[in-house]
């Protein structure tokens, strides 16, 4: 009976395997093919407002705003803003603006919360000062190069797209151990995955770094009062745009996101709020994630195989298979500097910890503000 469960255990454990290799694999054609796309540029070139919301003095700040603030494209204005007056980062954005060549402007709301979305709160003051009619919201944390704003509105060439959104990497703002393992999750996770996906999934969703959208369909689903009680704000803006008979299109560029932690628990409670957000407006992908993880699938496999040669095969395509995906993932993405390879399975290992502890639980914090996160992705301040 023992040897039976043993049997059973070890089938399903190189079910998982296999699975996770092939996810692993695809995951790299996916890459590769991506990368080879040629960067796109608009034919039609519209004004374009990109939104960027602010809270506190990010690690990198000025640099960061500053590449939005550079771009080659004919007519584009920049509005940076922060929700409190007393932000500290808002002599940075106004220092910013001073050299902007009028290109770009600050708003500072008057503190006061309107939307339970921290980044819909700090938006909602700034739209009314958006001049044009495509509007692209970008986090703080985001770098990009001069053609950033080309790229995301070749994507709306097409009529019948209505929001439209970019993948991007993550790059460490220092050296030590929590930001560089943060930047491996986006890079070598959160990048790989989102292209399996749109090409296995019609697109209802926005990656929150850039979300893009006309602002006459911004207004018909609702404005940013639909997006305000939402924690995915970009999730609820892809899935209603998709509703209301627009496309939602990935653009062909790739951002750069700044990560800066502090230490290994600022980054577990910052991918636990990601962990828990996913869980909430996609419950049945959250549990799918356990699958992309090979490296650490195949050692249970071999725990468990009585044959040992063929555990031992499966183990060794599994460590092949993530080292390759680490390799093509970081250069597909250009990282400037590639992770040493000895980090892979303790990326994968927290990954896997962190997954495990976003299955459980709701409350989350984002932007200095404790929240509940209910099933169907509403927010509430925590009591």
């Amino acid at each position: 009976m023992r040897a039976d469960a043993r049997g059973v255990a070890a089938g399903v454990a190189l079910a998982a395997t296999v699975v996770a290799c092939g996810y692993t694999a695809f995951a790299l054609l996916r890459l590769t093919a991506f990368v080879r796309r040629r960067r796109a540029r608009s034919a039609v070139r519209p004004p374009v407002t990109v939104l960027k919301p602010v809270h506190g003095l990010e690690a990198g700040l000025e640099e960061n705003l500053r590449t939005f603030c550079d771009q080659d494209y004919p007519a584009y204005q920049i509005v940076l803003g922060v929700l409190d007056p007393t932000d500290p980062a808002l002599p940075v954005l106004q220092r910013i603006a001073a050299t902007g060549g009028g290109r770009v402007d600050v708003v500072a709301g008057d503190g006061v919360v309107r939307h339970r979305n921290p980044k819909v709160a700090t938006l909602a003051p700034m739209l009314p000062h958006a001049r044009f009619d495509l509007l692209v919201v970008a986090d703080s944390d985001m770098r990009v190069g001069p053609d950033y704003v080309d790229a995301i509105a070749a994507a709306f060439d097409d009529p019948a797209v209505g929001a439209a959104t970019c993948i991007y990497r993550g790059e460490p703002a220092r050296d030590n151990l929590a930001s560089v393992l943060g930047a491996m999750a986006i890079t070598e996770g959160f990048a790989p995955s989102a292209l399996v996906a749109t090409l296995l999934e019609r697109m209802t969703y926005c990656f929150g770094g850039t979300m893009a959208v006309r602002r006459s369909v911004l207004e018909e689903i609702g404005g940013l009062t639909a997006l305000g009680t939402q924690i995915a704000d970009d999730a609820a803006l892809g899935r209603l745009t998709a509703e209301h008979g627009h496309r939602v299109a990935l653009a062909r560029y790739v951002a750069a996101t700044v990560v800066d932690e502090p230490g290994l628990r600022d980054l577990v409670a910052h991918e636990l709020r990601w962990c828990r957000t996913i869980r909430s407006v996609r419950p049945r992908s959250y549990l799918g994630l356990v699958l992309t993880y090979p490296l650490l699938l195949a050692p249970i496999y071999l725990a468990l195989a009585r044959d040992r040669r063929a555990g031992l095969a499966v183990a060794g395509g599994a460590v092949l298979l993530r080292l390759a995906q680490h390799v093509v993932a970081e250069r597909a993405m250009g990282a400037p500097r590639p992770p040493p390879f000895y980090l892979v399975p303790l990326r994968d290992a927290l990954a896997l910890g962190v997954w495990a502890a976003g299955l459980f639980g709701s409350g989350v914090r984002w932007r200095g503000r404790d929240l509940n996160i209910a099933a169907d992705g509403e927010i509430a301040p925590r009591v």
